[in-house]
């Protein structure tokens, strides 16, 4: 098998595991987040970068729960944070759970197509990297995030929030693989 084809099968994986728990936590509590502001959606990811990050620097945790839940979290609320961002100004809170799984699809779709795009470009260069290092990048581009929502969302050279949800999810894939979780 290639490493192409390896990446693919890990990465599915992963999502699948991702959409799984996303699905599930959506038939406990309905579309709930669909009232959070793009901003309070990029802080939820952010404590929960920042709980990967002590992690790492601690070696242990006062909770029973490690990274692998905290980077499932990233994923699932940087999906959510697409979502939000596609719907703009709509409002709407009472979508199915199988209008949310077609969201959740479609934005992983291309989340997915830009991984394999620049994963052709860099030649699996994530392959040699630590989990902690892109768990800094994922923090860099978390401020990076918030300092564009402060500026109300415009840039002058860089790309917009979407690209960085995206990559934020490709790098904590990244760290399942990485830490086992892909089957």
């Amino acid at each position: 098998m290639n490493d192409q084809s390896k990446t693919e099968r890990e990465y599915r994986s992963v999502i699948t595991r991702c959409k799984d728990i996303f699905t599930k936590k959506n038939q406990d509590y309905g579309p709930s987040w669909r009232i959070l502001r793009l901003p309070s959606i990029t802080d939820q990811i952010f404590i929960k970068a920042q709980r990967i990050r002590t992690l790492q620097e601690n070696g242990f945790s006062k909770v029973d729960e490690g990274e692998v839940p905290e980077f499932i979290g990233i994923i699932n609320y940087c999906v959510m944070a697409l979502i939000q961002n596609q719907l703009g100004d709509n409002k709407r809170t009472d979508f199915t759970a199988v209008e949310l799984t077609e969201m959740y699809d479609a934005q992983m779709n291309e989340v997915y197509e830009l991984l394999f795009n620049k994963n052709h470009d860099y030649g699996e260069a994530w392959r040699d990297m630590r989990v902690s290092s892109m768990t800094d990048i994922i923090l860099m581009k978390l401020f990076r995030i918030k300092q564009i929502e402060d500026n109300e969302g415009k840039t002058i050279i860089s790309e917009g929030v979407k690209s960085g949800y995206q990559d934020i999810i490709n790098y904590s894939v990244f760290c399942l693989i990485k830490l086992g979780q892909a089957v």
